[in-house]
């Protein structure tokens, strides 16, 4: 973005690394059409960030007290060789990156949860030995080092997908902590993000009534794991269901769908419409 925009690159002053989260074997791929063997052959032998990150901890013990979200800090990651090289300057200029991953990528979440934590490891299964036991999944390995007593992860879990996802979303994804996980405090979990659980509805309503319709479309979306907002001890409403469906409509959306779907028409059938 910096070199399409014709900034001056002396003028760059910070370096933003992506640090990879993927799952053993489950790094992403680039790919032709029927080349897809020759590039997973390929990705096997090339190292991530990641992958490297465990090679760099067996053979530098300099490198063992670093975690992997800091480790851009002090290493440099050469793409060609798939190597992290000791830095020699500049350390204090990195952004680091790790992906936002969804709670509904469960173990990719939690994978990420204890990257951002752990130190020295050497392998996948090094991130999920815990005090000696090999755990079975990576959340198994959070709850193993005390990391899901509370509800700070989920409180993190909604934060962070605040930050690209629609109000919507995040009511569906409210609703789907509240049915799967074990929130301790729902009625506090709540409070703490109505603001951008409502925000639609505060837009377009008000900030007295979005939060009646935002809870009348989670109590909606509760149903799916029989729960109501009754049980999780939240205020209950009554709203039509005719009036959640248009409060839900998404005049923007529709017309992009509209337009797209006007795109796709014939000279004779647009005379129609």
């Amino acid at each position: 973005m910096w070199c399409l925009n014709e900034f001056n690159l002396s003028h760059k002053s910070h370096t933003v690394v992506r640090l990879a989260v993927h799952l053993p074997q489950q790094q992403p791929i680039v790919y032709q059409d029927g080349q897809e063997a020759q590039a997973i052959e390929r990705a096997a032998l090339r190292g991530t960030t990641l992958t490297s990150w465990f090679e760099l901890n067996k053979n530098d013990p300099s490198a063992h007290n670093i975690s992997y979200s800091d480790i851009p800090q002090y290493y440099v990651f050469d793409k060609s060789t798939t190597n992290w090289n000791k830095r020699q300057r500049g350390g204090q200029n990195v952004i680091r990156k790790l992906p936002v991953v969804s709670i509904l990528d469960t173990e990719r979440y939690y994978l990420r949860m204890l990257l951002l934590r752990k130190s020295g490891a050497i392998s996948f299964d090094d991130i999920l030995t815990v005090n000696g036991l090999r755990c079975i999944t990576f959340q198994q390995a959070c709850q193993e080092y005390g990391l899901l007593r509370g509800d700070q992860h989920w409180h993190d879990a909604l934060n962070e997908a605040a930050q690209f996802q629609s109000p919507r979303q995040l009511r569906m994804l409210f609703a789907m902590i509240c049915g799967f996980g074990e929130v301790e405090d729902v009625p506090d979990f709540w409070v703490q993000h109505q603001v951008s659980l409502c925000e639609d509805f505060v837009h377009r309503y008000s900030e007295q009534t979005g939060p009646h319709y935002a809870l009348a479309d989670i109590e909606e979306l509760l149903t799916s794991y029989n729960l109501s907002l009754q049980k999780l001890h939240l205020s209950t409403v009554d709203l039509p269901e005719s009036v959640l469906e248009r409060a839900n409509f998404d005049v923007v959306e529709e017309q992009a769908k509209a337009n797209s779907y006007t795109m796709q028409l014939n000279s004779e059938q647009r005379n129609v419409v």
